[in-house]
Order: C-alpha cells, then sequence, then structure tokens
C-alpha cells in the first residue's frame, strides 16, 4: 500500500483513534469503582464539616460512621419514606421534581447526648450548581453550622461561599420566626445590615450570594413540616 497515499492516511488516523478510543475506556472503566469511593467519601466530609467536625480523605468514612447515628428520608408533610438510602438521593434530580413528590434526605449527628439535622441543599450560581449541608440545632430552627461549594463560580467573587468568612455568619441564625413562620435566611448587600435571619452576601458575587439565598428557601422550606413534627 501506497503510504503516501489517501487511503494509507485514513486508515491510519481510523485505527489510531480507535486504539486510543479502546484505551481510554479501559482506563475509564478500570477507575470507575474508585472515582465513586472518592465523591462518596468527599460528601462525607462535606456532611462532617457542617457540624465543624474536621476530616481527611482517610478518616471521613470512620468518622461519619461514629457521629452520624441515622438516616432516612422525609417527604414534604413530614412522614419518613421507607425504602430509600438518604446518602444516596441526587438532589439535582429531586430538583426536577415536584415539591411533593421530592425524597428530602436527612443525616442525624450525635455525640455526647447532643443531636443536630445536617439537610442537603441545592441550587443554582452564575455559572453552574451550588449546593451544601446546614446543621440545625436540638430546636430545630438556629443553624449549627453551614458549609456550601460550587462547580464553576468566579474565583475570588462568587466562589467565596466554599470560604469560612461567608460560611460562620450563618451559624446562630434562624429559619423561622418568633411565631414559627418559615422565613429561610436572607443573603444581603454586605454593609445594609444583618439579622437573626440574615447574612452579608459576598462583594462582587451578588449573583452567586442570591443564588444560595433562593436554594435555601427552596430547599429548606421543604423541610418545614418535618421540623415542625
Amino acid at each position: 500500500m501506497n503510504r503516501q497515499g489517501n487511503i494509507y492516511t485514513f486508515m491510519y488516523a481510523a485505527i489510531m483513534v480507535i486504539v486510543v478510543a479502546a484505551v481510554l475506556s479501559f482506563v475509564s472503566l478500570s477507575l470507575k469503582d474508585k472515582q465513586k469511593r472518592n465523591v462518596e467519601v468527599e460528601k462525607k466530609q462535606n456532611i462532617l464539616a457542617s457540624v465543624n467536625i474536621p476530616a481527611t480523605a482517610d478518616n471521613a468514612e470512620k468518622i461519619y460512621a461514629e457521629l452520624i447515628s441515622e438516616t432516612y428520608v422525609v417527604n414534604k408533610a413530614g412522614d419518613k419514606v421507607e425504602g430509600i438510602d438518604a446518602f444516596n438521593v441526587d438532589l439535582n434530580k429531586e430538583n426536577a421534581k415536584p415539591a411533593e413528590k421530592r425524597n428530602l434526605p436527612v443525616f442525624v449527628y450525635t455525640k455526647d447526648g447532643d443531636s443536630k439535622l445536617i439537610l442537603p441543599v441545592r441550587g443554582k450560581g452564575l455559572w453552574g450548581p451550588v449546593w451544601g449541608y446546614v446543621a440545625l440545632n436540638s430546636d430545630k430552627n438556629t443553624i449549627f453550622g453551614a458549609i456550601f461549594d460550587h462547580k464553576g463560580e468566579t474565583p475570588g467573587l462568587g466562589a467565596e461561599i466554599a470560604g469560612a468568612n461567608f460560611q460562620k455568619p450563618f451559624a446562630g441564625k434562624k429559619i423561622f420566626d418568633e411565631n414559627g413562620t418559615f422565613v429561610s435566611i436572607k443573603v444581603n448587600k454586605a454593609g445594609v445590615g444583618t439579622d437573626i435571619h440574615s447574612v452579608d452576601a459576598i462583594s462582587g458575587g451578588t449573583i452567586t450570594s442570591k443564588g444560595v439565598e433562593a436554594m435555601l428557601q427552596d430547599c429548606l422550606s421543604n423541610y418545614q413540616a418535618f421540623l415542625k413534627k
């Protein structure tokens, strides 16, 4: 075969594409289980971080097993839903459903007789999804801690939702008012002032901050009946 001809060039390119695709497919399948485990470990780290428990990739599973005493799923009516693993609930899929049909995961942290409820949240930022976990004290109203993360918010601006400066002020805030009405948490423009139901937004990251506010409103509101029960 003429190596300078078009047929040879085409066949060579086709073979190389097939070989490279096969290699990449093999590598992907080989790493699939490891990638899944890494995602699960990171999720456990984030759940623990919402109650201020630091964990590494090496010890997260052990600490999670010791301190997360119970997990379950509830519906908007506040009733437990049997047969669903809370840890494996995909909030992205659940948020696409009508609120009445969503499965709502609950994680219970217990240490030295003190319990806290950890509720996952997921929404939209400026450039993509944002998510997190909110831990409530035993009064089921006061936030003990919160952690947020994102997929592609702007570094130094919206990406700061993943930083302590934005997250720490959530501690001590309340999601119900004195009459028991759900109000969630407002994310106000920095410098405007805050109260027991609001925190400062990120300077220059207003859209992402408002995305967090909308996420909390949408996700936490579905737990109202459960929390009041």
